[in-house]
């Protein structure tokens, strides 16, 4: 323990944190890109929170804590909350308390900010994964929990092959009942796009309009977007390609509360994956659902299959 010493990032630490995080976390590398855009180009970014282990010269261990600085949504910081989104030890530096010290570290930066909650790691919007995910990490789950973390829900992912998609006839009839009764289902123009990100932040989360948006900034086709509409109104969207500018990563999708049990949404869908197989896409994929939610069930019969489950985390931080 005397050979290690503790540290904030420094510029020059990030090839080092990207060859260790790839060598521990197999199941969610992460490119030199990803990484500067994920982390050190995120708004709530502090050097000090990519708290960081060396063995003299050699990175041998991170973990990594923020808090929010830019709001998502009008002013609010989430004051009293903090996130934990990753962390790592090298495996030949196991059973030396790294990750403890690491730990320990974190929760009084996270107190000296003024933070009562620690969430591991559903942190908005620049996430890796939602939670833990036992299977792949069974260690870094104990971990938490003999830290104190205790699992407040368990979000999956969903996958499904487009090879030979076609719509379903069941979503075809509904569609044309769903038209025939007044529903108009299409696409967005540049001029549809504030309402759409009003819509999606106000009606679900700040989240989804900030990936609508922030996709279409950096040039996302609107053909992605397809919409639901109900005597003018707007009441549900579907779309694919907003994060990170993955065409196979499906979302967000959602149908106004009101309105759900009518089939505008098993609608949504179908379209949705028709248009991605038209541009040639193989697979649709999402990392965040509740399997037994009724977003879940509607996956489920569209033939999405659960991949990975995750636990998201929380303990106090005094």
């Amino acid at each position: 323990m005397s050979d290690l010493n503790y540290r904030g990032f420094q510029g020059g630490d990030e090839a080092a944190v990207v060859e260790l995080w790839n060598r521990c976390l197999p199941a969610d590398p992460i490119t030199p890109t990803r990484f500067r855009t994920l982390v050190l180009l995120d708004a709530n970014f502090d050097p000090e929170g990519l708290r960081l282990a060396f063995d003299g010269g050699r990175l041998c261990g991170f973990l990594y804590c923020l808090r929010r600085l830019l709001p998502m949504h009008g002013t609010d910081l989430e004051d009293d909350k903090a996130w934990i989104t990753c962390f790592a030890v090298d495996g030949q530096y196991r059973r030396r308390r790294i990750a403890s010290v690491l730990l320990d570290q974190a929760l009084g930066l996270l107190g000296r900010w003024g933070r009562k909650q620690a969430f591991f790691s559903s942190y908005a919007p620049n996430y890796v994964v939602p939670g833990i995910d036992e299977a792949a990490y069974p260690a870094g789950k104990s971990f938490l929990l003999s830290r104190g973390f205790a699992v407040q829900y368990s979000p999956v992912a969903m996958d499904r092959s487009l090879v030979g998609y076609a719509v379903p006839a069941e979503a075809e009839a509904r569609r044309r009942a769903l038209e025939d009764a007044g529903y108009v289902f299409g696409g967005v123009r540049d001029g549809d796009l504030p309402e759409l990100v009003r819509f999606a932040t106000d009606v679900f989360n700040p989240d989804w309009g900030r990936a609508i948006r922030e996709g279409a900034a950096a040039g996302m086709p609107l053909c992605r977007i397809l919409t639901a509409r109900a005597e003018g109104r707007l009441i549900g969207f579907c779309m694919h390609g907003a994060y990170e500018g993955v065409r196979e990563r499906f979302g967000p999708f959602g149908v106004d509360p009101a309105c759900q049990g009518r089939g505008v949404g098993k609608v949504l869908l179908a379209m949705c994956l028709e248009r991605m197989r038209a541009e040639g896409l193989h697979g649709a994929w999402f990392l965040w659902t509740g399997e037994k939610s009724p977003a879940g069930h509607v996956y489920l019969k569209a033939g999405f299959a659960v991949t990975r489950r995750f636990h998201v985390m929380r303990r106090d931080v005094g």
